[in-house]
């Protein structure tokens, strides 16, 4: 990760002055640049290009356990914590839809204060009419 950060900036800074603020080797750096990719980043690449079809096919509604099950079914060999962590490292996520509450209890027993302002909020004086919105109120009761 380190090699591909000095990388993206040779144009910019000298190559020896990123290899000692990162604590790498000039010659290891080098030797990096120059070696192959491995087959396993390949198949990363692969893998990536694959777990985003999945995902946009979804509508990205499906975490990791389900883009790792439609990828078995392809043929994909791959662990289900791999999909995972690709996913984690190409910012995608699965989207969360929470079920709709209704947010208070229309059916219960409790006496209703009766609505005296019925709307009008046009008043003749100020001081006449006080109006209020109480959304939570902490009891012992819960």
């Amino acid at each position: 990760m380190r090699y591909r950060a000095i990388q993206e900036h040779a144009r910019r800074y000298p190559i020896r002055l990123m290899c000692r603020a990162l604590a790498v080797s000039a010659a290891g750096y080098y030797a990096w640049r120059s070696r192959p990719e491995s087959l396993r980043s390949i198949q990363a690449q692969t893998l990536r290009s694959a777990i985003r079809v999945v995902h946009q096919e979804s509508r990205a509604t499906y975490g990791s356990p389900r883009i790792w099950d439609a990828l078995v079914k392809q043929g994909h060999g791959i662990g289900e914590h791999r999909v995972a962590r690709l996913m984690r490292l190409a910012g995608l996520r699965a989207k969360t839809v929470k079920k709709w509450r209704a947010p208070t209890q229309s059916q219960h027993r409790f006496p209703v204060a009766a609505n005296t302002l019925d709307r009008a909020f046009t008043v003749e004086a100020p001081n006449r009419v006080w109006a209020g919105d109480l959304t939570d109120v902490w009891t012992l009761e819960g």
